[in-house]
């Protein structure tokens, strides 16, 4: 098995369709960096099923599709196919030659493909277990891989080597095989916790139902007990109504004559709670009174030690005061002091700062002309400098046009030459681009025409694809949905046959009897697997059928007592068997009228359907039950026929023989009866949606065969638009370089006849310049003596200045030292002696502060005096006021307690 080519169409550089193939020996790819070699070891990948888009360096997947230049539009999908030699059979395929693709559409769509059929990615893989092909294996050897694999960790190795000797495809059968053991077993150890957890609870249940029987028979005999009780209680409560009612007329009449006497003691009760009232108020007052004086007492006693405090305090500022003015005086002497010394200074710093100042004005006049004669001598050395520049410049120049004028001289007569020979040239190019240019327009017209026609065909097919592709979209919408309904109803019917097979909803006797079935061919199977009803009527067959309805039903009574014994012998429980050679029907319904009665359906053995052998086993089960249309239906025939019908309406409520009546909302979760209907249903209903979704698959498969189609057809006419475009673009290209040569052609003939006439101009003034040029350069060299020889001597008059200068500019810097230090001394004299001002201001405004401060506070201690004295006699007159209080308190007191004496008698 070796690889046969490689087709390459629309991914990443390939816009273009490409095969590559390979034959026998070693086949290589070369070219320059950014050709596109990298690509093909991508694309091989990218087939066997790369999905990391990392992988294939781009962004996203859409990345890998031809996106376009200036010259050529994206392409729509990227097709990438691989074929192999499969003579030896290699890969687990009939075929001799395996040709896989892979197709992307920008769309997002993908395809895989085994020999133009449409597969999966993992059928793909698989095909290529333990081949060593594939997008991880080993026949692909990328930059850096051999040191990834040097380099790599055991593990990573094991993979290659498992690949190489064909083991792979067991491991991950293995695997998978593994973890769908693992799945079923935990789904059977959740299934055997419920079993055991049910199982526990059974016989719990048992008891609770036999006590709850036992429950209802006592809560009967409790309400009879209840009843008896209750009359005779009623009786006895009777006789004491009546004792009750003659007490309670003798005690309204005792009532009636103490209310009389309560009345009279709650208004003498009354009067005396209001005069103890108002005592109490009066001496409320009077304490309230009391209280204020003693406050107002407490107030003023306060007010005058606090009179006396402030007293002090006033005295003790004066005397601060006293102190603070003889300091203030001795600071205010201090400064005038320090004040005329301060000014003694200033004068003598006056005195030298004129002196400064009168040297440092003559000094900098000195300066300021040896500076102006140093400059006047600098710009004209200057100038001097600058003429002689000039003249060299000019003499230069002269000579360079006196030498230019030669040359010219001699190439103007080559040029004369060269320009007859271009002119004669020029004018039979003329007659050549006017043949060329026609010939080119009539190449552009016909591609042109081509190009058009092609254009508006793509466009065309173009609409076609768009609609397709809605149509493909809706095709896979329509695709998914018959999908997900499909696999929706099969899982349906695979549960249901699952939970038939293992008879689910069944006690557990039953699916013990029931696994025996294939050993014991007599045991026919279980009733509801026997019965078929229609769905309207399952609901009132199911509560007829009651318990009976996972009964088993036997050939013969041998087979039941061997189950039976089987049950015995393993504990499995209790099972209920019902064996044909035993089982009679009946006579037919006892009371044929009521079957004419409106409401009524049936009897139930009529609306179900069975095997010929069963009849008399659906007449036992079934054929004494009348299934009526609702329970007012039921109720009414019960009555009529006296209680002696069993009646079960299709809503599931049952009335039994004798009155009993059970009812209520239905709730079945077992479904015993529906499954086998259900399962017919969803096997009809899998078949037909398995048909409509090979339909729809089909729609899908045309639709994208055709679109494939018009793709091709739309690549085809593509290449065939870019071959015209390159030939439009060659003959635009063309058309404009034979005008470009036209226009040249007659621009240079134009040209050379004014060049010659120019020529002829040029010489005559060559001749005429050529002489006064000599004379202007002996001229020029005879300035430039005696310019240089006037530059020499005042060089050395400007160095002897500059040392001058260089004197005079340290004498005035020292001058100005000195000036500045005085100039500093006098401002920290004039700031010290603002200073002192200032203090000696603020000193002067505390001093008469302070005085009139003094005055102040004597007349304040007058008058604190004059308010303490008369605080004491506001004290003195109110306590008389206080005696006064308290006597009234003592009486009013006195006569509260002779009252209260009087009211606690009551």
């Amino acid at each position: 098995m070796y690889l046969k080519s490689i087709e390459v169409q629309g991914f990443k550089s390939f816009a273009n369709k490409i095969v590559f193939e390979f034959h026998n020996g070693i086949t290589g790819i070369v070219g320059p960096n950014g050709s596109g070699k990298s690509n093909v070891a991508d694309a091989v990948r990218w087939v066997l099923g790369e999905q990391k888009v990392k992988q294939l360096r781009g962004g996203t997947m859409q990345d890998v599709i031809f996106s376009g230049t200036e010259n050529r539009k994206p392409l729509s999908y990227a097709s990438v196919a691989i074929t192999l030699d499969n003579s030896d059979h290699k890969l687990p395929v009939e075929f001799e030659e395996v040709k896989v693709t892979r197709k992307l559409y920008r769309s997002g769509e993908s395809e895989y493909l085994i020999n133009g059929s449409v597969c999966r990615l993992k059928d793909i893989n698989e095909m290529f277990y333990d081949t060593g092909i594939g997008k991880e294996g080993y026949s692909i050897i990328g930059q850096g891989q051999i040191d990834k694999i040097l380099s790599g960790k055991p593990e990573e190795r094991r993979e290659l080597f498992d690949e190489a000797a064909g083991i792979v495809k067991f491991k991950r059968r293995k695997a998978l095989s593994l973890r769908k053991l693992e799945e079923e077993q935990s789904n059977l150890v959740r299934v055997n916790d419920i079993l055991g957890e049910l199982e526990k609870q059974f016989g719990p249940l048992q008891k609770q139902s036999e006590k709850a029987k036992e429950y209802l028979k006592k809560r009967e005999e409790l309400k009879h007990y209840d009843i008896n009780m209750f009359l005779v209680e009623m009786k006895r409560l009777k006789g004491q109504i009546r004792e009750n009612d003659e007490k309670l007329k003798i005690a309204q009449d005792e009532l009636t004559e103490a209310g009389k006497k309560h009345e009279d003691m709650k208004a003498q009760y009354e009067k005396i709670e209001q005069e103890v009232d108002e005592i109490d108020a009066g001496i409320e007052h009077a304490k309230s009174q009391r209280n204020e004086t003693t406050l107002l007492k407490q107030q003023l006693e306060n007010q005058i030690e606090l009179l006396k405090e402030q007293i002090n305090s006033v005295r003790m500022n004066d005397e601060h005061y006293e102190k603070r003015a003889n300091d203030i005086l001795a600071e205010l002497a201090n400064r005038e002091r320090q004040k005329s010394e301060l000014e003694e200074e200033k004068a003598e710093i006056d005195r030298h700062l004129a002196a400064a100042s009168e040297r440092q004005k003559q000094a900098g006049e000195e300066l300021t002309a040896m500076q102006s004669r140093i400059a006047e001598m600098t710009v004209e050395i200057e100038k001097n400098q600058n003429d002689i520049r000039e003249l060299l410049n000019n003499r230069a120049s002269t000579k360079a046009k006196l030498q230019h004028y030669e040359t010219t001289l001699e190439q103007i007569k080559v040029r004369r030459a060269l320009l007859y020979k271009r002119l004669v040239e020029a004018e039979s190019d003329v007659q050549r681009q006017q043949e060329l240019a026609a010939q080119y327009t009539e190449e552009l017209k016909a591609v042109s025409g081509k190009i058009t026609d092609s254009v508006e065909q793509i466009k065309n097919y173009e609409t076609e694809i768009a609609g397709l592709q809605k149509e493909i979209g809706q095709a896979n919408e329509n695709l998914r949905n018959r999908q997900n309904a499909y696999h929706r109803e099969y899982s349906r019917l695979e549960s249901l046959r699952n939970l038939t097979e293992r008879y689910d909803g069944y006690g557990n006797s039953i699916r013990r009897v029931m696994e025996q079935k294939s050993r014991e061919p007599k045991i026919l199977g279980v009733v509801a697997d026997l019965i078929k009803v229609d769905k309207k009527y399952e609901t009132a067959v199911e509560i007829a059928l009651g318990g009976s309805i996972q009964n088993i039903v036997t050939a013969d009574e041998e087979t039941a007592k061997k189950m039976i014994g089987y049950l015995k012998q393993n504990r499995y429980g209790r099972a209920t068997f019902l064996p044909l050679t035993a089982i009679h029907g009946g006579q037919g319904f006892a009371r044929a009228e009521a079957l004419r009665e409106p409401g009524v359906i049936g009897t139930a053995d009529k609306l179900v359907t069975v095997e010929d052998k069963f009849i008399s086993l659906a007449e036992h089960l079934l054929g004494r039950t009348l299934v009526a249309d609702n329970i007012d239906t039921g109720i009414r025939l019960a009555r009529k026929y006296r209680q002696s019908l069993r009646i079960v309406t299709l809503e599931g409520d049952l009335i039994n023989p004798g009155g009993a009546m059970s009812g209520g909302a239905f709730k079945n979760s077992s479904n015993l009866l529906s499954r086998r209907r259900e399962i017919e249903e969803l096997e009809k209903a899998v078949a037909r949606l398995k048909t409509e979704l090979q339909k729809s698959e089909a729609e899908v498969a045309a639709a994208k065969e055709k679109r494939t189609a018009l793709y091709a057809k739309v690549e085809e006419i593509q290449q065939e638009l870019q071959n015209d475009y390159v030939v439009q673009n060659t003959a635009k290209m063309n058309l404009d370089q034979v005008k470009s040569r036209q226009n040249a052609t007659r621009e240079n003939s134009e040209g050379i006849y004014a060049e010659r006439k120019k020529l002829e101009e040029q010489v005559h003034e060559i001749e005429e310049n050529e002489e006064s040029i000599k004379m202007e350069l002996e001229t020029s060299q005879q300035l430039e003596d005696e310019l240089t020889r006037q530059m020499e001597s005042s060089q050395k008059w400007l160095e002897k200045e500059r040392e001058a200068e260089a004197a005079e500019v340290r004498k005035n810097e020292n001058i100005h030292l000195s000036f500045a230090a005085l100039e500093q001394k006098k401002d920290f004299i004039e700031e010290n002696f603002v200073r002192i001002r200032e203090e000696m201001g603020k000193f002067q405004e505390e001093l008469a502060t302070l005085n009139a401060s003094k005055g102040e506070n004597h007349g304040e201690i007058e008058q604190k005096e004059a308010q303490i004295t008369e605080i004491r006699q506001t004290i003195e007159n109110s306590k008389e006021l206080f005696e006064e209080i308290n006597k009234e308190i003592e009486e009013s007191q006195k006569k509260r307690e002779e009252l209260n004496q009087k009211h606690k008698a009551f």
